[in-house]
């Protein structure tokens, strides 16, 4: 029996050489399609191990995805927006030409407090798509007033602003997701900013269209950790900070509380202090900036207007009519 199976077996292998040595054998083009060792000679000399082309065409040399750089930091135009028609203007007007940011990159189609005799309370929205694959840097682009031919570029500003000093500029990037609120007016501390964990502080001494976010520490989260050891022993304090809101600025700590406790409200009570010790937060960095043209009067017309979103190139991003 043993016997039998052997012959079998020999008979199966030389029925697979019959056929192979019909197909072509040790002569077939597959034979010389293994991996092989090249001179790659732009190298100097010596040896590598090349793998076999594919016979037939497998696609591009590489992906472009929507928001992506392209290798040139401009995204490639594929995705939602890409063979969309371009949207119908009212007065005539034309899109212009189309932005690489184009559906990665729009306004809300809207503008709070257009016409308003206090640019300060005017303003439109920005966004980026959160399925964008690289930040946009919004600084040095513009908006335009097709209606009324007025330009206002987009300018630097503080990512983390610092209360009492004159801030240095920065470029504006928005993360994907990341939006911003562009006002007419001028900034309440003098600079474009992104909002953070802290920021609503601002909120004490400056009016702010829209609010602030009044997303800073509990007060009393905060005495339990940077008051010191044995707080527990101070119970004047504990129930002073347990009245204070969050973002509540006391410049005068009550007088019939302790001096570490009036070290606690000058030290943390307040926007510097607030950074200084939640800065490293995972929470800390907000998703939207505080943009401001610095405008005297108002950008937009109440009526018949046409905005457009031009990015560094004069190409259109994004527009809309009212």
């Amino acid at each position: 029996m043993e016997m039998h199976d052997a012959w079998f077996f020999i008979g199966v292998f030389v029925f697979i050489f019959l056929i192979w040595v019909a197909t072509g054998g040790p002569l077939h083009p597959i034979s010389f399609t293994g991996p092989t060792l090249a001179e790659p000679g732009a190298l100097g000399g010596g040896t590598y191990l090349q793998l076999p082309r594919a016979t037939f065409p497998i696609g591009t040399s590489h992906a472009n995805l929507p928001g992506s750089s392209g290798g040139s930091g401009t995204p490639e135009n594929s995705g939602g927006s890409k063979g969309e028609p371009l949207p119908t203007l009212t007065g005539g007007s034309s899109f212009g030409t189309p932005s690489p940011y184009r559906g990665i990159v729009r306004m809300n189609h809207y503008v709070s407090g257009a016409g308003s005799v206090e640019p300060k309370n005017e303003y439109l929205e920005i966004s980026v798509a959160q399925d964008a694959v690289i930040p946009v840097n919004l600084s040095e682009w513009k908006l335009i007033s097709d209606a009324s031919g007025k330009i206002a570029p987009i300018p630097k500003g503080t990512e983390v602003p610092t209360s009492g000093v004159v801030n240095a500029a920065q470029d504006i990037i928005l993360s994907p997701g990341d939006r911003a609120i562009v006002a007419s007016g001028k900034s309440p501390i003098g600079a474009s900013f992104k909002e953070n964990k802290c920021i609503g502080f601002f909120s004490a001494f400056q009016s702010f269209y829209p609010s602030l976010p009044q997303t800073c520490p509990i007060p009393s989260d905060d005495l339990a950790v940077f008051y010191g050891p044995n707080y527990i022993r101070d119970p004047v304090c504990i129930d002073s900070v347990n009245k204070l809101s969050r973002c509540q600025v006391e410049l005068t700590p009550p007088q019939n509380v302790s001096g570490t406790c009036k070290n606690f409200y000058m030290k943390y009570m307040n926007y510097n202090g607030c950074v200084d010790s939640h800065r490293g937060d995972s929470n800390f960095e907000g998703d939207t900036w505080r943009i401001y043209l610095g405008r005297t009067t108002s950008m937009w017309r109440a009526t018949h207007e046409l905005i457009k979103l031009l990015d560094i190139n004069g190409k259109t991003v994004d527009a809309f009519s009212y």
